[in-house]
């Protein structure tokens, strides 16, 4: 298992596969982009129809917090919502930048500072390799604070693939849940120890000349079972699936594969439960929303239908040796369509 420096290679092509160690840099301008007549793409349009995101994720019996940074070059955006599961207060804020000002999105998943800024908004999520420690700070213009570390330290496993998306594209994603995370939240006068009610944390960064038209559906997990181990879940359909998929599950610190996942549910009836099951067998869980975010963007080119649940996993995780049982334990689910 060895890392790779770069994902473009010296031919202008991106290697494909599972990298165990991760990528250190997804170098997309050295892409040999063409259209579908093979027509080479000019570095300026290039640049433009890469398009980078970044989600944090935050969970715990007390508070759910979910936050994004989104650079699709014409425009970006950036999202923080908290959730307090036992009061059921909820807020959130939604942040638009045309043309992408106020954000920097570097190219290094694990070594490099994703930041936005609007007014007195400011939303950073910064990853460092020695020692390995994404921090995330945000500060908001109604006194809302988010300072929290998480842990990528020690046997730090992400699935990290990159797989073909279209005719011509290309999508790279890095993903980890369940990784211990320390800090506090201030929100609406209270102060939250994140160590304290054992937050729980998850990442997820992704880039890639995506499909102009993209739907996914999504859904994540990041909790401590009662014997103290930390388990968590990507499940994904809809982008990276040509040959690989971006589904795992971590228990502690083993990363385990999970084959194609089986979304089922309403997209009209938001308050219904959802199906998640796998080929593999792995996955037969149920997920109760217990509420949502919800955008729609309709500005000229650039189109969003998002929602993102937040709510309870329930039914059996199927492994080799054991069933591990949810019943109740916090995470998301999603349903996006873009067009870009």
């Amino acid at each position: 298992m060895t890392s790779r420096d770069q994902l473009v290679g010296d031919n202008g092509q991106p290697a494909y596969g599972i990298f165990p160690r991760g990528v250190g840099d997804i170098n997309f301008m050295d892409f040999d982009l063409r259209n579908s007549m093979d027509r080479k793409i000019g570095q300026s349009a290039k640049r433009r129809r890469f398009n980078q995101f970044e989600f944090i994720g935050i969970t715990s019996p007390s508070l759910i917090v979910g936050i994004a940074i989104v650079d699709l070059k014409l425009v970006s955006n950036a999202f923080v919502y908290l959730f307090n599961p036992e009061t059921k207060a909820y807020k959130e804020y939604s942040f638009l930048q045309p043309l992408s000002r106020g954000t920097r999105f570097g190219t290094r998943p694990n070594k490099d500072t994703v930041t936005f800024v609007k007014g007195r908004n400011r939303v950073t999520i910064r990853a460092t390799q020695r020692p390995g420690i994404r921090q995330v700070r945000v500060s908001l213009k109604d006194g809302t604070q988010i300072r929290a570390s998480i842990d990528e330290s020690t046997n730090y496993h992400p699935l990290a693939l990159c797989t073909r998306t279209g005719y011509e594209g290309w999508t790279y994603t890095q993903k980890v849940c369940a990784r211990v995370c320390h800090g506090s939240v201030v929100w609406a006068g209270n102060t939250y120890n994140l160590e304290k009610i054992g937050a729980m944390a998850s990442v997820d960064w992704t880039g890639g000349f995506m499909r102009r038209e993209t739907v996914w559906n999504w859904g994540s997990l990041s909790c401590r079972l009662a014997d103290g181990r930390r388990l968590g879940f990507n499940l994904a359909a809809g982008v990276n699936e040509t040959g690989f998929t971006e589904n795992a599950l971590w228990l502690d610190d083993q990363l385990i594969k999970i084959n194609q996942v089986d979304f089922r549910f309403d997209r009209y009836q938001s308050d219904h439960a959802w199906g998640m099951h796998s080929d593999d067998g792995k996955i037969q869980l149920f997920f109760e929303p217990r509420g949502q975010r919800c955008e729609k963007i309709n500005a000229l080119i650039i189109k969003s239908n998002f929602t993102q649940h937040f709510g309870q996993f329930y039914g059996d995780i199927v492994l080799e040796n054991e069933v591990i049982h949810l019943d109740g334990q916090w995470g998301f689910a999603e349903d996006h369509y873009a067009k870009w």
